[in-house]
């Protein structure tokens, strides 16, 4: 140690860890070797700080659970107040990327949140504190927990019980986060009839409701328009997510789904339904000339993430740099209001 507690130490060594994980989902890498660094750091983090101390100078650290080889040597290097060379080597690579410029970095700079994000509620990889602590480290203002609705079973969706506990549990976040404000949210499948998936009471009590297509994306043009402009109408539903459908990588890429795009983009005009920029790598939704219907019919927008891993929420960038390539400016993303303008948007 070098003048530091032993708490000191091992909350450094904690903040190496995770931040090691973050880079890691920022930059696309395995979800394996992420999350081999965020268990470290969870266990680590459990560990009295003394014992932490105690098993580093044995050699030991892997005897913690989660903690393997190379998260190991990470802890050390702390501890011992040497670099860390994994993370510098980490921090030189974010440093090389080309920084945004102009009127992107300016959007960026004008976001105040996310609106798409999920946790291992059901298919994202890490818990809601986790999700907060790395947009709070962004800047943000606020971060919508949209965890999938029951039908979506491959995602492990809520049902109306687990998303009623899930409420209890961003209630009482919020007290100990504040001012940083957790939004109640929910990614609703939109069903084969255009009705959302999950019980009205409860998507009325939440502060963001996304809904999207998950299922029969090859559905004909005509029926797939009935079903979106069905789910645009619904008075609960404030965003559009991930229009089409389409994934661009991975090792089955998906077309977009065909629907009348000026009918559906016309209804959230008129119904004051935003359109999600989603900024995912493998989606990029919507396609460019989709996005462009979608600005001259109206229509307002959010940029979102749709983050399952706390450094993806970090991807917000290639929505901005999309957006202004068509002439999208703050005043036409949803993100960039304040968080009490935010949830008390006409509809």
């Amino acid at each position: 140690m070098t003048g530091r507690t032993a708490q000191q130490g091992r909350d450094e060594a904690v903040a190496a860890l995770r931040r090691i994980a973050f880079l890691l989902e920022r930059g696309q890498a395995s979800a394996y070797r992420s999350e081999a660094f965020r268990a470290a750091a969870g266990s680590v983090e459990r560990t009295p700080p003394d014992q932490v101390l105690a098993l580093a100078a044995a050699g030991s650290l892997d005897d913690l659970p989660g903690v393997g080889a190379r998260t190991a040597e990470v802890v050390t290097q702390v501890l011992r107040g040497a670099r860390v060379e994994y993370l510098d080597r980490l921090e030189a690579e974010l440093a090389s990327s080309p920084a945004p410029v102009g009127p992107a970095a300016e959007l960026r700079a004008a976001l105040r949140g996310d609106l798409h994000a999920h946790s291992q509620a059901s298919d994202g990889t890490t818990s809601i504190q986790e999700m907060v602590l790395a947009a709070t480290s962004l800047g943000h203002e606020y971060l919508a927990i949209t965890d999938h609705s029951p039908r979506l079973t491959v995602a492990n969706g809520l049902s109306p019980a687990r998303l009623t506990a899930q409420l209890e549990e961003i209630e009482a976040l919020n007290r100990a986060v504040a001012p940083f404000s957790v939004l109640t949210g929910i990614e609703v499948d939109i069903l084969d009839d255009g009705t959302l998936d999950q019980e009205p009471a409860l998507l009325q009590r939440l502060d963001v409701v996304v809904a999207s297509v998950h299922s029969k994306l090859r559905m004909d043009r005509a029926a797939m328009t009935r079903r979106m402009l069905a789910a645009v109408a619904d008075p609960h539903t404030d965003v559009l997510g991930h229009c089409t459908g389409r994934r661009l990588t991975g090792g089955r890429p998906r077309p977009p789904s065909e629907f009348d795009a000026r009918a559906v983009f016309d209804a959230c005009a008129e119904n004051g339904v935003a359109v999600e920029i989603n900024c995912r790598p493998d989606r990029l939704d919507p396609p460019h000339e989709l996005l462009q219907i979608a600005v001259d019919a109206g229509c307002v927008f959010t940029i979102d993430t749709d983050s399952h891993a706390p450094g993806q929420l970090d991807w917000l960038i290639a929505g901005c740099e999309r957006a202004v390539q068509h002439g999208i400016g703050p005043d036409r993303v949803i993100t960039t209001l304040p968080v009490d303008q935010l949830v008390h948007r006409p509809r």
